[in-house]
């Protein structure tokens, strides 16, 4: 692959995040390119993971470049994820999460420390990617906005109310929170 171009990140509230990414049926250079330009987008963000959506493409297709558990990075794409969480090895942790079409803003969810996402790779061949730690939250973050679901859309209402209104205020006037986790 060679080097994409970074896209602008769409930002929450804009419909292409909230409904469910059609699946890839076409591979090629053309989702070679997409792939490119996800990593390229995610980078200049300065985020650890990518959804297709948030460069306002309704596609299955994301990207990651994240630490896992023992702090070894860990970087690729998934294109048609399909995530497997296996509920006796993943006990919940609760830990900040950041998103970048939210941006400024953190909140504690929890998720399974353990996660496999399945799929396929530009040219249409199985990969599969097993993460702990960041990375297993990055794979379920991205695969969430895949189906629609932002991380705050996991909060009670009162608590994203404020993220959302602190994120369309720069975090001027809403609840800030320090940053102890990357953005995806």
């Amino acid at each position: 692959m060679t080097l994409g171009e970074p896209r602008p990140i769409v930002r929450y509230g804009q419909a292409v995040l909230h409904r469910p990414c059609a699946p890839v049926t076409t591979f090629g250079a053309d989702l070679e390119a997409l792939v490119e330009d996800m990593f390229a987008s995610m980078r200049a963000a300065d985020g650890v993971g990518l959804a297709a959506n948030q460069i306002g493409v309704s596609l299955r297709v994301f990207v990651y470049d994240c630490p896992d558990a023992t702090g070894e990075y860990q970087a690729g794409y998934v294109v048609n994820p399909v995530l497997r969480v296996p509920a006796a090895l993943a006990a919940p942790v609760s830990e900040p999460e950041g998103c970048l079409s939210v941006p400024g803003q953190h909140a504690v969810i929890s998720r399974p420390a353990l996660a496999t996402v399945t799929g396929l790779d530009v040219r249409g061949l199985p990969v599969t990617v097993t993460g702990t730690g960041l990375l297993a939250r990055c794979l379920q973050h991205e695969t969430d906005h895949l189906d629609g679901i932002v991380y705050v859309d996991r909060l009670p209402d009162d608590e994203r109310a404020a993220i959302l209104a602190a994120a369309r205020d720069g975090g001027r006037n809403g609840p800030t929170r320090e940053e102890t986790r990357p953005r995806s």
